[in-house]
């Protein structure tokens, strides 16, 4: 029987046990919360994307600092296995509440693993001794992030046979995949590379082909999440500018490429959430079962990473073109951009853009004209401004994005207000 204690008024409360309290907090810190229809995304999913946010800003001075393709496909290379690794916890987030019980522990390790990982990024290829093994840091990090997610979504998926069944599978292309990356590592050198890459293969390829005994049971947390993570890269691409020019004085140069930096970002903003957002979440939240399960592994999953992966290349060629204009590294106004920087500041956009086309195309299964045009003028481009000055470039950048959201404005001014009216009475 619990002990009794009188209060102040005379009253007498029953008082737990220190073992009953005890059993108590356990089955707080391990219990499961299922979500519903209505769950939204939690503090500490955000929290969770705080360092995702500080990875690929590691990303894109990883690429800046080996300017070349060599670089290029590493930053993709590394993108890529952060992106994964991200989307993983968004599946598990839909299916029980990040913030309450064994989730909270799991996001909280997983957030610790994702910023060591984040850590080792500038030497993921080029340890420079005297410490831990970064590339075997990253490995490690990965495999550790990517393990905790299956073991807490098995027991959040406790009484589910079909769920569980799924986790199995994947668990294979998974741990498969974490071998080839941590062998890699210890080998280094071109062995590294191609083992690394060999484990994107399987990890994306196997994911894909593994079932679809997943649940969706909250598709508007699941759009959220994605919408945050764009929002998230776009903030990079700003960031991008101002750590490019951070150590040298302000100047109208400066300032006028930070501007059509900015319209840049805002332009890519605006062609995501004006209506290509709210649209296809409806389409989501009308799904049910696997077919829902389907789309959002298609839409999201898969098809966002050349919106995010574009953005962040657009980052790297914005932080160069304020280097350029701010007159760093002895460079001058009139100086053209370092090639691959011009290939990554269009072919960037280029394929934000062509990634917006092929969602368009996977939820309502229709093209958008004018920015497939856009696309398609974009991707050659570099070839004619090779020569141009780095803050002009930009600046052609700019007003083709801004000519576009403003044709779309003009040309789908009935449709789109009939969309966002309909949105806004849901």
């Amino acid at each position: 029987m619990a002990p009794s204690v009188r209060t102040t008024e005379g009253t007498s409360v029953s008082q737990p046990l220190p073992e009953a309290a005890a059993r108590s907090a356990r089955r707080r810190f391990v219990r499961i919360v299922p979500t519903d229809e209505a769950h939204g995304v939690t503090t500490l999913e955000l929290f969770f994307d705080l360092v995702f946010v500080f990875a690929i800003t590691q990303i894109t001075a990883f690429m800046a600092a080996d300017l070349g393709v060599r670089g290029c496909l590493r930053g993709l290379v590394l993108l890529s296995l952060l992106w994964f690794a991200w989307c993983s916890y968004s599946w598990l987030g839909n299916q029980a509440h990040a913030d309450e019980g064994l989730l909270r522990g799991a996001y909280i390790l997983a957030m610790a693993a994702m910023f060591v990982v984040a850590l080792a990024i500038p030497e993921a290829w080029g340890d420079e001794g005297g410490g831990v093994s970064a590339p075997l840091l990253l490995a490690g990090g990965l495999t550790v992030v990517r393990t905790t997610h299956l073991g807490v979504y098995a027991v959040a998926a406790v009484g589910d046979s079909g769920l569980r069944r799924q986790l199995a599978r994947t668990a294979v292309p998974v741990g498969l995949s974490a071998a080839l990356l941590l062998v890699g590592a210890v080998l280094g050198g071109p062995a590294q590379t191609a083992l690394w890459a060999a484990a994107l293969i399987v990890d994306y390829s196997g994911i894909y082909f593994s079932g679809t005994e997943w649940r969706l049971p909250a598709p508007g947390h699941f759009a959220e999440r994605y919408g945050l993570i764009v929002l998230i890269a776009l903030g990079e691409s700003l960031i991008a500018v101002g750590v490019g020019v951070g150590h040298l004085p302000v100047t109208v140069p400066i300032v006028a490429g930070a501007l059509l930096g900015m319209a840049v970002s805002v332009a890519l903003w605006w062609a995501y959430f004006d209506v290509v957002a709210p649209v296809a979440e409806r389409v989501l939240r009308r799904r049910q079962g696997i077919d829902r399960v389907r789309l959002a592994r298609d839409s999201y999953t898969y098809l966002h990473f050349p919106m995010v992966a574009g953005v962040i290349y657009l980052a790297l060629g914005l932080k160069k073109v304020a280097q350029n204009v701010g007159g760093g590294h002895h460079h001058a106004l009139t100086d053209p951009l370092p090639t691959t920087a011009l290939w990554a500041l269009y072919g960037g956009v280029a394929a934000y853009l062509l990634g917006h086309l092929a969602f368009r195309m996977r939820n309502i299964g229709s093209i958008n004209r004018p920015r497939a045009v856009v696309a398609v003028l974009l991707l050659p481009a570099p070839l004619a401004l090779g020569q141009v000055p780095a803050l002009a470039a930009l600046a052609v950048l700019a007003g083709v994005l801004l000519g576009l959201i403003a044709f779309e404005v003009v040309r789908y001014a009935d449709a789109r207000a009939a969309v966002r009216a309909e949105l806004a009475h849901q």
